[in-house]
């Protein structure tokens, strides 16, 4: 799944009037202190590498503060930047330049940060056919947002909630009544819609895939339980690796044959980009 900017725009702009209401409110107080028609340029740089992703945040942003603010990018969502370079030039009312400031750096620090952290997950596993995916472990209210940047970044999507693919657990298990009842009642429920089961054994991997599993999650298995794993399903569903995988096995785990790794660490270990907006003259 790929998550385009189009397909944003009612998601991006609802981030945005959020942000601003919790930070502006009924009026900037301090920007008040410099007079309406006093005009200024800005400039926001990266003090850091970074991959950027949050372009259509800002934009939104300073359109929703003031539609005669003009930002001037020159860098593309996705684009690796170096230490103190220039992201982006903005231009118009100095009340607006600062009244959105924040809003405006909070999403780009966010989303170029998981950008960044899926950019150096991908590199680790460059070479290899896997796809790394990200899980619903993400910042509230910025599901959508995250889940685009992880794509900036180089890796991959998994469903977006809990209303577009199954992933059906082992409470899930549990409560239906065992693995064949619970994907017979999913292809009835929602026909078309994807069934993943995840799985902790190589009999209940086997009845996944007799009652036709989309895709097996393989929860904690070693890399050579995977393997043979890869050995067994022999086409016949995808595999997902999951559970206790770490930087250091990463690269294993890939190496096993096995379709998808799910890294909830790509959304929620993140750690925003350090940015900089200053006033320069004109």
């Amino acid at each position: 799944m790929l998550l385009t900017l189009t397909e944003l725009k009612p998601t991006i702009e609802e981030n945005v009037r959020t942000a601003l209401n919790e930070d502006v409110g009924n009026g900037d107080i301090t920007a008040e202190l410099i007079p309406a028609s006093d005009r200024a340029q800005a400039r926001v740089i990266s003090r850091q590498e970074a991959v950027v992703c949050g372009r259509a945040w800002v934009d939104e942003v300073f359109r929703q503060v003031d539609p005669e603010v003009q930002v001037e990018w020159l860098v593309e969502d996705g684009d690796k930047v170096e230490r103190d370079q220039v992201l982006f030039r903005l231009q118009g009312s100095a009340r607006s330049l600062l009244t959105g400031e924040r809003a405006a750096l909070n999403f780009l620090q966010t989303l170029s940060g998981t950008a960044t952290l899926s950019h150096e997950y991908a590199q680790r596993v460059a070479g290899t056919p896997v796809r790394l995916l990200d899980t619903r472990k993400t910042i509230p209210g910025l599901r959508l947002a995250q889940k685009y940047a992880v794509s900036c970044g180089g890796c991959f999507n998994h469903r977006i909630g809990l209303y577009d693919a199954f992933l059906i657990k082992e409470n899930h298990i549990m409560a239906c009544g065992g693995i064949e009842k619970a994907i017979e009642t999913a292809r009835h429920n929602h026909p078309g819609k994807p069934v993943e089961i995840e799985v902790e054994t190589e009999e209940q991997l086997e009845r996944a895939l007799v009652a036709g599993a989309d895709i097996v999650m393989l929860d904690n298995f070693s890399p050579e339980r995977m393997i043979a794993a890869v050995k067994q399903t022999n086409g016949r569903a995808k595999l997902e690796a999951s559970g206790n995988i770490t930087d250091e096995t990463l690269l294993d785990y890939a190496n096993t044959g096995v379709d998808y790794i799910s890294i909830g660490a790509l959304t929620k270990h993140c750690q925003a980009v350090d940015l900089s907006m200053r006033i320069v003259e004109g």
